[in-house]
């Protein structure tokens, strides 16, 4: 019976088992550049989201801050808050609610597309002892 010699079963350089094929390591490489870009989509959708919360809760700061304000002196005004806001603008509504003697203050404040509204139901001032 005659023996036949592969070229692996000698010991040469073509048969060597060290190191990774070509396609083990394109595999690889497309499993590591699919989790690239799942990462760096979700780390852009989580900034997004911490970017919008950031201003709705400065603009709920500047809304209540502005609310307080009215109560001191309640009138109808509009206009932008000072540095470092200069990019919110607010407006200011002094209306008669549905209830006598009771006015309702209501802030709106506006930074791009999000936009923070306050309401609040306070007494109308005296003048004199008699209501406005």
């Amino acid at each position: 019976m005659r023996k036949i010699y592969s070229p692996c079963t000698m010991r040469s350089a073509l048969c060597s088992k060290k190191g990774f094929t070509l396609l083990e390591v394109m595999l690889a490489l497309a499993i590591v550049g699919g989790l690239l870009i799942t990462l760096l989509y979700s780390l852009n959708y989580h900034l997004t989201i911490a970017d919008r919360q950031e201003t709705v809760t400065v603009a709920t700061m500047l809304a209540k801050g502005k609310l307080i304000e009215m109560e001191k002196g309640p009138a109808s005004a509009s206009g932008d808050f000072t540095d470092p806001y200069t990019q919110y603008h607010y407006t200011a509504e002094v209306k008669d609610s549905i209830y006598p003697g009771i006015n309702e203050l209501s802030v709106t404040v506006i930074n791009g597309k999000e936009n923070v509204k306050f309401s609040e139901l306070i007494e109308k001032p005296k003048l004199g002892g008699k209501t406005k």
